[in-house]
C-alpha cells in the first residue's frame, strides 16, 4: 500500500461479509470473470482441483482459474444506499459528471467508465524489487458497487492476474487512484512490461485525487494522508483496521508459513480504502458541480475556504468561488497567511479594493506578533501607494514598518542570505521613495 494511504481502521459496522446490510455478497465472481476465452478448458483433465486453505473461504476468498494461470479473488457487492461516513454510494451517478473538469476535453464522466484501482505491495517505489501482491478494483456495476480484489500466493501466478486487469481496463476510460499517477500505475505499468503483456498499453485518464486533496487541504490538516482527509472531511471512521504499512510484513508471514488467516485485515483495509477513495471522488464531483455547500457545512478555516476557490478557479469554475472569498474574507478569525494568499490572488484579478482592505487586515492583526504575513502586507501596501495611487507618504510609512518589522524579526539573529536580500530590499525601497519626495518638492518630478 503506498504511505500516502496512511492508516486507519475498519468503519464501524465492518464490511463486506463483515455483516453490513448493505454488503450483499462475497468472494462470488470466481467463475464469472474474465470472459470466456481465457477460461482453462483442461481444468479436471490433466491436473487434479486444488483445495484451498480452509481459512480463504471464511472472509469470501475464492480459486480463480483462468488459461493464464490462477490466482485468489474476493469479490464484495453494494447497495447504493450504502454509506460510507457522510457519502451514499448510490451519489456516484449524480457526483460523477463534476469530474469531467478533471478533462474537459472529453465527454461527461459515466460513472460505470470509472475503475477505482489500488495496491498493496511488497515495498515502495516502481522499481523491479516492488511486486503487487494484492490488486484491488472497485467500479459501479449497475444497481451495485463493486470492489474485487486478486492476490498472488507466489510469483508465478503474477501474469495471470495482470493479465486479467490489462483485460478489464481497456473496458474502462478512467483510472482513479490516490497517487496513482505517481505510484501505481508506473508499478503496474512495470510489472505488465517485466511480464510481457502487451508492448503498448492502453493509457487510462487519470483521475488523481491526491493533488487537488492537497491543493485544498494543504495546512489546513495534518496530513493529507487517505487516512487523515477520510476522518477529517468524509466523516469516515475506522476501527481495529490493520495499517498499509504492516501490509507487506503480513503478506511475507503468509508466505512463511502459509496461514492466509492475517490476511484477512489486509483485505479488509485495501476495501475500505477503496470505499473510502470512491467517497472522495463523490465529493470532488459535487465540489466541481459547485453542489458540495447544499449538501455539508461550508469549511470553518479561512484558509480551506480561499484554496477551494483557488483550485476551483483552476478547473474553470467560478459560480462558488466568489462566495468562498466573501466568507472568507469576513472571518471572525483568519489567519494573516490565508488572507495574503486571497489579496495576492485578487492582486492578480485587479481587484485592489478587496486587496487593500486585507492587506491592511492583515497588518492589524499581526501588529503585535513577528509573523511574516505582517512585514509582506506592509510592503505590499508600499508598493500600491507607490505605483497605483501615487501617495508617496503613505508608501513611506508602510515601507517603514516593514523595515522595523524586519528588525523584529530577525535582529537579534544572524541573518542569511535570503534575510539578509530581504533587508536591502526594504532599504532601496525606503531610499527610492525619499528621492522621489525630494525631487517631487523641488519641481524635478511632476506630481
Amino acid at each position: 500500500m503506498n504511505r500516502l494511504r496512511g492508516t486507519g481502521g475498519a468503519v464501524s459496522g465492518g464490511t463486506g461479509s463483515d455483516g453490513d446490510p448493505n454488503a450483499v455478497a462475497t468472494g462470488t465472481i470466481a467463475e464469472e470473470q474474465p470472459a470466456e476465452s481465457s477460461e482453462r478448458t483442461d481444468i479436471g483433465k490433466s491436473e487434479p482441483p486444488e483445495s484451498l486453505h480452509p481459512a480463504w473461504s471464511s472472509f469470501g476468498v475464492t480459486l480463480r482459474r483462468t488459461a493464464k494461470g490462477d490466482y485468489l479473488l474476493r469479490r464484495s457487492e453494494y447497495t447504493l444506499t450504502h454509506r460510507h461516513g457522510t457519502h451514499a454510494l448510490g451519489e456516484l451517478a449524480e457526483a460523477a459528471p463534476g469530474l469531467t473538469g478533471f478533462h474537459a476535453d472529453l465527454p461527461t464522466v459515466d460513472p460505470e467508465q470509472v475503475l477505482y484501482l489500488d495496491l498493496e505491495t511488497t515495498g515502495l517505489g516502481v522499481g523491479a524489487g516492488n511486486i503487487p501482491f494484492m490488486i484491488g478494483l472497485a467500479f459501479l456495476q449497475g444497481d451495485r458497487f463493486v470492489v474485487e480484489q486478486s492476490l498472488i500466493r507466489h510469483p508465478a501466478e503474477e501474469y495471470a492476474m495482470l493479465h486479467d486487469l490489462e483485460e478489464r481496463l481497456r473496458n474502462y476510460r478512467y483510472l482513479a487512484t490516490y497517487n496513482g499517477k505517481t505510484f501505481d500505475w508506473p508499478l503496474v505499468q512495470n510489472r505488465m512490461i517485466m511480464n510481457a503483456i502487451g508492448r503498448t498499453i492502453r493509457q487510462p485518464r487519470h483521475l488523481d485525487f491526491l493533488h487537488p486533496s492537497r491543493s485544498v487541504w494543504r495546512n489546513t490538516l495534518a496530513s493529507c494522508k487517505l487516512s487523515y482527509i477520510e476522518e477529517e472531511r468524509l466523516g469516515i471512521t475506522r476501527t481495529e483496521d490493520v495499517p498499509g504499512s504492516l501490509a507487506p510484513q503480513l503478506y511475507f508471514q503468509f508466505l512463511a508459513d502459509g496461514n492466509p488467516a492475517p490476511l484477512e485485515g489486509v483485505f479488509t483495509h485495501n476495501e475500505l480504502d477503496l470505499l473510502s477513495l470512491a467517497c472522495l471522488s463523490i465529493r470532488f464531483g459535487h465540489l466541481l458541480k459547485e453542489d458540495i455547500f447544499r449538501r455539508i457545512p461550508y469549511p470553518e478555516e479561512t484558509e480551506e475556504l480561499i484554496r477551494t476557490g483557488l483550485w476551483l478557479e483552476k478547473m474553470g469554475k467560478s459560480g462558488l468561488t466568489e462566495e468562498l472569498y466573501g466568507i472568507a474574507a469576513e472571518h471572525h478569525e483568519p489567519s494573516p497567511s490565508s488572507l495574503m494568499m486571497l489579496a495576492a490572488r485578487d492582486k492578480k484579478a485587479g481587484n485592489w479594493e478587496r486587496a487593500v482592505v486585507l492587506w491592511q487586515k492583515v497588518i492589524s492583526r499581526t501588529n503585535d506578533s513577528i509573523l511574516p504575513a505582517g512585514q509582506e502586507a506592509c510592503i505590499e501596501l508600499s508598493m500600491y501607494y507607490e505605483h497605483r495611487t501615487k501617495e508617496l507618504e503613505l508608501s513611506l510609512q508602510h515601507a517603514r514598518t516593514a523595515f522595523a518589522r524586519h528588525e523584529r524579526m530577525y535582529g537579534g539573529h544572524r541573518r542569511d542570505a535570503k534575510r539578509s536580500a530581504e533587508m536591502q530590499n526594504i532599504r532601496k525601497r525606503i531610499q527610492r521613495i525619499e528621492n522621489k519626495m525630494i525631487k517631487l518638492e523641488s519641481g524635478a518630478l511632476p506630481s
